[in-house]
């Protein structure tokens, strides 16, 4: 099935915008609660809930040690209670927040309705106008407090799940005691632990009157009370060590006067002023507050801000919610269609237009082109095929004339071969040793064009080898003058080389001769009698120059840039015996830049030519060794 972009491009659109319009129906749900954060709820009630909120994440606080897993007592309580509740720490990250909803709500009032800091109010701050015994019995009915007098006795709280089984066993056994002594005894099960209830006497009208058996208070002798009923907890143990120490420790340092006290059977320790002190110091005061929150800290919530406010009264999935979130749904893709189609033709046009003249393009008509206008994506894609298809077109044309070229070279020495073997079978020609010889020369050119285009074609599929080694320039640049002196001497034209010492560098030397044997023959082949041709050697930077100069008849400015194309001849009046296949430059070319250089020309007609061979003193790294694969570029 075919699917249009436009198509495509909208329903994509539509689903964003639709999308767009349930998150935004999803947190309107909670927005209008922001409105409502500012109202005081005076009513009584409303107070009540808020304390019972206070309350319950206080006894969360006071169970835990971090605000882990709070978020559900969050939503739970929210849910009973009606109202939005959001806790967060001192440094404002949210922990918990009933109006949450995929990571979003409203905004936070700037004040908190309440701290809930277990640690930091569980401080037992002694009275200024207490007196001793005052003191001393605060510090008697607060021993249990040392370790945490804002959530009950000391001797319940962290207790583990194995501790309240003992205590429980341990209290039935003093229930059953007291029954075989003939008093009235129950147990009660709270959440701070077993108590026993004994009935202590009757009143005057003959009502039993009954007493919770303490652990304060009790007789010792008591044998019905086992000792361990009302044993603090091995939490509460630790936190009270861990305050006496602190505590001791920092009033040592402050130089200051105390009085430990031990409570049994709590076996719970009290840090107070010393006897006949009235009222404890700052420093006191300070020191114990410290230890006590330092304690308690490890096993408690850390401090976190309370805020309270009023559920949002619009609700996205109730029926009115459902119908205004649907006709706004339906305004925003009416309008998003609208806006898509438009914008959408502007994108699919010039894309219409690029498949046009891809299609032409596949029709052979490799002149088509797409007009572009702006500086878009689109645009960009356009430039690129324009690009594309020029070079196409160029390439074409290069292959269509390198075809022509081919023929017309192969052409001209066939039809020698051919017309000297048909001479000589009609008996024209007698087939002697200087005919054979003519055959043999133009058989030699023949030879000759077919090897140069098949390195062309292993240089373009990128499989001609190279076989570098360690070799100096100097003497590769000796041999090729050697190798072409004959023919020098024959022209009439001196050779000679301009050489200044070893030239070391990793190269394929039969490449390298090849390339430079090429220059030299064109040289000889384009300087008249009486001239010179040098070749030279130079470093320069990172890489060493070979020239070619002679002192010819140089080359027209109009040539220069074609010199190096495939079967190019600045002279077209030239036949073969002077001008060549025209293929020795352009597997120059390619040669060179197998190993990383280049080659460039210049010329002033009348006055010569140089060719300069631009080597790099080291191959490109990503050069083959010897025996392996090369590259071509």
């Amino acid at each position: 099935m075919r699917r249009s972009v436009l198509v495509r491009f909208l329903g994509l659109s539509l689903a964003v915008a639709l999308g767009a319009v349930i998150a935004t129906a999803v947190i309107a749900t909670y927005s209008t609660s922001e409105q409502l954060q500012g109202e005081i709820d005076t009513n009584i009630s409303q107070l009540q809930v808020d304390g019972e909120i206070y309350s319950r994440l206080s006894s969360y606080a006071e169970d835990h040690a971090s605000w882990s897993g709070v978020g559900q007592l969050v939503h739970d309580l929210a849910d009973q209670t009606g109202r939005r509740i959001a806790l967060t720490g001192t440094d404002g990250a949210v922990i918990a927040d009933s109006a949450r909803v995929l990571g979003a709500a409203p905004e936070l009032p700037s004040v908190p309705a309440a701290t809930v800091d277990v640690a930091g109010q569980s401080t037992a701050v002694f009275s200024k106008a207490a007196s001793v015994s005052a003191r001393m019995q605060v510090a008697k009915a607060g021993a249990a407090m040392a370790i945490a007098p804002t959530f009950g006795p000391g001797q319940s709280w962290g207790l583990t799940d194995e501790e309240r089984r003992d205590r429980d066993a341990l209290a039935d056994q003093a229930a059953a005691c007291y029954r075989a002594a003939g008093r009235n005894a129950t147990v009660t099960k709270t959440g701070e632990g077993p108590r026993v209830v004994v009935e202590s006497g009757t009143t005057s009208e003959g009502v039993p009157v009954n007493q919770a058996v303490r652990s304060v208070g009790t007789p010792a002798n008591d044998p019905c009370l086992p000792p361990g009923l009302y044993e603090p907890s091995a939490k509460a143990k630790a936190v009270n060590a861990t305050e006496v120490t602190k505590a001791t420790s920092c009033l040592d340092r402050a130089g200051q006067q105390y009085t430990l006290t031990s409570f049994p059977p709590e076996n719970l320790k009290v840090v107070v002023p010393p006897d006949g002190t009235l009222e404890p110091s700052a420093e006191f005061v300070s020191c114990t507050t410290a230890a006590r929150s330092e304690a308690l800290a490890p096993y408690v919530a850390p401090e976190a801000r309370l805020f309270l406010g009023s559920k949002s009264a619009f609700n996205v999935f109730s029926a009115e919610g459902l119908a205004r979130t649907a006709a706004t749904a339906l305004g925003v893709l009416l309008i998003a269609g609208l806006v898509m189609v438009f914008a959408g033709r502007r994108l699919v046009r010039p894309i219409l237009a690029l498949t046009g003249a891809a299609q032409r393009m596949a029709g052979g008509d490799h002149a088509a082109r797409v007009p572009v206008n702006g500086r878009d994506e689109v645009a960009r894609l356009g430039h690129a095929f324009n690009a594309m298809a020029e070079s196409i077109q160029r390439h074409d044309h290069q292959r269509k004339a390198m075809v022509s070229d081919v023929a017309h070279e192969l052409r001209t020495p066939l039809a020698n071969i051919k017309g000297y073997l048909v001479a000589s079978e009609d008996g024209v020609v007698p087939l002697d040793r200087e005919l054979v010889g003519s055959l043999l020369e133009e058989t030699g050119l023949l030879e000759h064009l077919v090897a140069d285009l098949q390195e062309l074609a292993l240089a373009d599929a990128g499989k001609l080898r190279l076989h570098p080694a360690p070799r100096d320039l100097t003497d590769l640049a000796t041999q090729v003058v050697s190798a072409h002196r004959p023919a020098a001497e024959r022209a009439e034209v001196t050779l000679a080389t301009d050489t200044k010492g070893p030239t070391p560098a990793i190269v394929d030397s039969a490449r390298v001769r090849q390339a430079l044997g090429n220059l030299v023959s064109n040289a000889i082949r384009f300087t008249p009698s009486g001239g010179r041709v040098v070749v030279g050697i130079r470093r320069v930077g990172d890489a060493y120059h070979l020239t070619v100069t002679d002192n010819g008849t140089g080359i027209a400015p109009e040539h220069l840039p074609h010199l190096f194309d495939r079967f190019y001849r600045a002279d077209h009046s030239r036949s073969r015996a002077t001008g060549g296949s025209g293929l020795g430059l352009a597997i120059t070319k390619h040669l060179v830049e197998l190993h990383g250089g280049t080659v460039t020309v210049t010329s002033r007609p009348g006055h010569g030519s140089t060719f300069t061979l631009r080597l790099p003193a080291k191959p490109p790294t990503a050069q083959a060794g010897p025996g392996g694969h090369g590259r071509s570029e």
